[in-house]
């Protein structure tokens, strides 16, 4: 299969560091790409590579159709939109009918593990995108299912280390976080290696982790002790909203540590490696590189 691919989302930090992949790692040809964002001067220099950079807002169907026109292959990344229940939905059934109108022949998807069974309370955007794409016309497609980013542990990791305490209802239940650049690298290599079935496919680390290891490898890296305290959910959300967060935020976050509390983001799988043929990253060497940027030094 030729013919340009078209990575949505492309000024967000996952279609930044696809496009990355697909230039750098897999030498796909600037003029072989169209890169669609809400802010297109964002990228600007990705145009001196011959990146054709396009305005994609899915709020604006118009935008979509122009900057769908003449892809063959599209990345479809999930939208920011959580906090307003339905409106992500709509928005990934407005781009998955645009790609049909404008002919798109192979559609990459950035979803979540069985959303179908999920109580993460944007699991019905995923299910309903994965619905849409599997009743469209686009003729293959592959849908990845990803488990939380290394980089989640952004949420509760920082907080951690100034208080030197991690409020979790998640019990003892297990995540099997990937690195984002990962799942970019996924993204990227099954674009430039299109599937001829329609696949699914549950990306993950070849690790899981409880919160208490996650804060263990924290304080070992940085020398500062932390200590995870259960709370309950309603402690969870009532503390997250004393912090600051909106009430949807917190209600959404308190619905993570649901599903990681009863399993629902500890399974591993070896999709990862059959897809790109390497281990995926480790959270112990994320972790180590990532030190000055999450601003986790000891004091």
């Amino acid at each position: 299969m030729a013919g340009p691919i078209l990575v949505s989302g492309a000024s967000g930090q996952l279609g930044q560091r696809v496009l990355h992949h697909l230039l750098h790692t897999y030498s796909v040809p600037g003029g072989d790409i169209i890169a669609a964002t809400r802010t297109p001067d964002a990228l600007r220099a990705l145009v001196d590579l011959g990146v054709t950079v396009r305005r994609a807002d899915f709020d604006d169907v118009a935008s979509l159709d122009t900057a769908f026109a003449g892809a063959e292959r599209l990345l479809l990344i999930s939208t920011d939109r959580i906090d307003r229940p339905g409106d992500r939905l709509l928005q990934h059934q407005t781009a998955v009918a645009i790609a049909e109108q404008c002919s798109v022949r192979y559609l990459v998807y950035t979803s979540m593990p069985d959303p179908t069974n999920s109580p993460l309370l944007f699991a019905p955007d995923h299910e309903g995108t994965e619905a849409a794409i599997a009743a469209s016309a686009v003729p293959t497609w592959t849908i990845l299912r990803n488990n939380p980013f290394f980089e989640t542990v952004y949420c509760s990791g920082q907080s951690a280390i100034s208080t030197g305490r991690w409020p979790s209802a998640a019990g003892n239940g297990r995540i099997a976080y990937i690195a984002r650049d990962d799942v970019a690298r996924a993204a990227a290599h099954a674009l430039v290696n299109p599937s001829k079935a329609k696949v699914t496919l549950t990306l993950t680390g070849s690790e899981s982790y409880s919160y208490r290891e996650v804060a263990d490898i924290l304080s070992r890296t940085i020398g500062t002790p932390i200590s995870v305290q259960d709370v309950s959910i309603e402690g969870l959300i009532n503390g997250l909203v004393a912090s600051g967060q909106s009430a949807t935020l917190a209600h959404i976050r308190a619905s993570i540590e649901t599903a990681v509390g009863v399993g629902g983001l500890s399974r591993i799988t070896d999709d990862f490696r059959r897809l790109t043929g390497s281990d995926p990253q480790r959270l112990e060497s994320w972790v180590r590189q990532s030190i000055d940027h999450l601003a986790l030094r000891a004091a």
